[in-house]
C-alpha cells in the first residue's frame, strides 16, 4: 500500500480532523453547561450523519438547545467571554456582555475599532469618556467599551472618575465600597480594584465614598501619579467622567488622560453645548478623540 499523500490531501485530512474536533468540543461544552444529556448526544450525532449537518445545527433542529445555547458554546470555544442575558447579574445596559450579537453591540465594536486605529495605536493607553449631560450615555459607553476591549484579551481598567453621580458600581453590580475617592484622599492603605468573574482581564475601580470635594481630589498630584503607575499594569485605562453641565471635574480627568471621547444622544444632545464642551476639553491640552451618537 502506498502511504504517501499529496500536500493538498494532507491539508484536507487536517482540515477534516480539525472540524471533527471542533464539533466534538461544542457537544462537550453543551453537556458541561447542562444543555445536553448523554442520550441526547446519540440523537444529535445520528441526525448529523444522516443530514450532513453541523453538530449545533442538528441539536437545534431536534429542539434540544436554543440558538443562545449554541452561541454561548461557540463563545467558550473561541475564548470570547460574555454572559447570557438570562443568567446575567449585570445591568442590561451592558450590551457587550449580555447581548454581544445585537446591533447595538456591533455598533459599539465599530467604535472600538476606530479607537484602536486612531488613539491606542499611537501608544496612548488612557482615554476619558465624557458628556454634557448625565443622560447622554457616557457611563454606558465607558462600561461597554471596557468589556469589548477585555473580550479581545486586553488587560483593561475602568475607573469611575464621576464621584458626583457614579454609575459603574451599579452597572457591574459591585455594591457599595471603597474606590477612587478613598485612594486620592489617602483613606485606604493600598489600591484595591474589583474584578469581574466573567471577564478575567477586566478590572474596575469604582468612584468610592461620596466626597464633598471631588474637583480638589482630582487636582491632587496623587491622581496623576496613580494613572502613571497603573499604565504599566494595564493595556487600556478608561475613565468615566462627570458631565460638564454638572461640574468642571471632566477637565481635570481629560487633562490627565490626554484625550476624551464625547458621548451624545440622538434627540437629546444639542450642538451648542457640545461645541462648548469640545472647546473646554481642548483648553486643557487634551485631544477630542471623537464623538459617539447613541440612540
Amino acid at each position: 500500500m502506498n502511504s504517501f499523500s499529496t500536500a493538498s490531501e494532507q491539508g484536507s485530512i487536517l482540515e477534516a480532523a480539525a472540524s471533527i474536533r471542533a464539533e466534538a468540543n461544542i457537544g462537550k461544552l453543551l453537556q458541561e453547561a447542562g444543555k445536553l444529556k448523554p442520550q441526547d448526544m446519540e440523537r444529535v450525532l445520528k441526525l448529523q450523519q444522516e443530514k450532513n449537518l453541523r453538530f449545533g445545527e442538528a441539536a437545534l433542529s431536534l429542539g434540544l438547545v436554543s440558538e443562545a445555547d449554541i452561541q454561548q458554546a461557540l463563545s467558550k470555544q473561541f475564548s470570547y467571554p460574555y454572559i447570557p442575558a438570562g443568567e446575567a447579574i449585570l445591568s442590561p445596559e451592558l450590551t457587550a456582555a449580555t447581548a454581544p450579537y445585537s446591533k447595538e453591540a456591533e455598533a459599539l465594536r465599530t467604535v472600538r475599532s476606530e479607537l484602536l486605529l486612531r488613539w491606542f495605536k499611537e501608544g496612548c493607553k488612557t482615554l476619558a469618556i465624557g458628556s454634557v449631560r448625565a443622560d447622554e450615555g457616557a457611563s454606558y459607553l465607558a462600561a461597554n467599551l471596557a468589556v469589548l476591549f477585555a473580550q479581545m484579551g486586553l488587560k483593561v481598567l475602568l475607573i469611575d472618575a464621576n464621584m458626583r453621580q457614579p454609575r459603574q458600581h451599579e452597572i457591574f453590580n459591585l455594591g457599595i465600597g471603597t474606590g477612587l475617592s478613598d485612594v486620592l484622599a489617602g483613606r485606604v492603605p493600598s489600591l484595591q480594584v474589583r474584578t469581574i468573574k466573567a471577564f478575567p482581564t477586566l478590572s474596575i475601580l469604582p468612584a468610592g465614598s461620596p466626597p464633598p470635594n471631588p474637583v480638589e481630589l482630582l487636582a491632587r498630584p496623587a491622581f496623576g501619579a496613580l494613572l502613571s503607575g497603573l499604565s504599566t499594569s494595564y493595556d487600556i485605562i478608561l475613565l468615566d467622567s462627570a458631565p460638564s453641565k454638572l461640574s468642571s471635574d471632566f477637565q481635570l480627568v481629560a487633562a490627565h488622560a490626554g484625550g476624551m471621547l464625547i458621548a451624545s444622544r440622538r434627540n437629546v444632545s444639542r450642538l451648542s453645548p457640545l461645541s462648548e464642551l469640545k472647546e473646554k476639553i481642548m483648553l486643557t491640552g487634551a485631544q477630542v478623540v471623537g464623538a459617539v451618537v447613541l440612540d
